[in-house]
């Protein structure tokens, strides 16, 4: 039995992936716990029980049982690609009914940091903020806002096998169009960096992360995710409609969908108290 996880392995398995046309970020991801999981083993082979033993050390160590689940993902996906009739169990995740209020990004500390780009003379970072929470597209998407798209008010969006459109808001595209013309930039992209190269994740997390002192918004609630988050309660607030919002937003599952929808324990708390009142109140009737 020759279960050793190499590097060439892994980047044999990475190119599966990317021929799977799954995202840039998740290939990376799988890539750095694979990586992770061969140092572990130390020249061990990959078992049952040694799979297992990498479960329990994540445990061990500290991690969320979400990212667990996540890193353990990436070495089920490896054995399957690998043929070694290997997978290791989940951990089991009750549902979270509401989400963490320290990273629930407000309507509010949105336009604090929108104004703090503005102040700092930051457009790019204006407009990739506004495209995505106008959008609710994720970040890795943001090359598929182009020129054409921004004056045909539509962009098509191909991921995972799956091909949407989205529709841009006027305003937006007015924008858009205006500072592509002021970039000099006459067709593809709009969002690149000085090299002419699309601008990445890692760079767009980075400058948003940048201003949350000066926006005196919490780091742990900025990250260019969260804008998505932002984009899909605000819709769902405004239209209730589940199924046109897991179009939108590009999911297979509204359960994916519902998970965006989650609104802050403290929110959860208030809804709760103001339904008590109301019924003791006797309007609730």
């Amino acid at each position: 039995m020759d279960n050793i996880i190499t590097t060439e392995r892994i980047e044999a398995y990475c190119l599966s992936l990317l021929a799977d046309e799954r995202s840039a970020g998740t290939i990376s991801k799988y890539h750095r716990d694979l990586t992770a999981f061969s140092l572990w083993l130390d020249g061990r082979a990959v078992t049952k029980e040694t799979a297992a033993g990498w479960k329990s050390h994540l445990s061990h160590r500290g991690y969320a049982p979400c990212t667990v689940n996540s890193m353990l993902a990436a070495v089920n996906g490896f054995c399957h690609f690998m043929a070694w009739h290997i997978k290791v169990k989940f951990l089991k995740i009750q549902r979270q009914i509401f989400r963490d209020s320290a990273k629930e990004l407000t309507k509010e500390e949105y336009d604090r940091l929108l104004t703090a780009a503005r102040e700092s003379g930051q457009e790019r970072l204006v407009l990739i903020m506004e495209t995505l929470c106008a959008t609710g597209i994720r970040v890795s998407e943001l090359r598929y806002i182009t020129v054409e798209a921004a004056k045909a008010g539509r962009a098509t969006i191909t991921l995972k096998g799956k091909i949407r459109t989205i529709l841009l808001p006027t305003k937006l595209c007015r924008k858009l169009v205006k500072y592509a013309r002021k970039q000099k930039i006459a067709a593809g992209e709009i969002f690149l960096t000085s090299s002419g190269k699309g601008i990445s994740r890692r760079q767009v997390w980075f400058e948003l992360k940048r201003l949350c002192k000066a926006a005196g918004v919490e780091p742990s609630k900025v990250f260019p995710h969260n804008l998505r988050h932002l984009f899909a309660t605000t819709f769902y607030r405004a239209q209730r409609d589940i199924v046109r919002l897991a179009d939108m937003l590009g999911h297979s599952s509204i359960d994916t969908t519902r998970i965006y929808l989650m609104v802050s324990g403290a929110e959860q708390q208030r809804q709760l108290t103001v339904r008590r009142r109301s019924f003791l109140s006797g309007s609730a009737f």
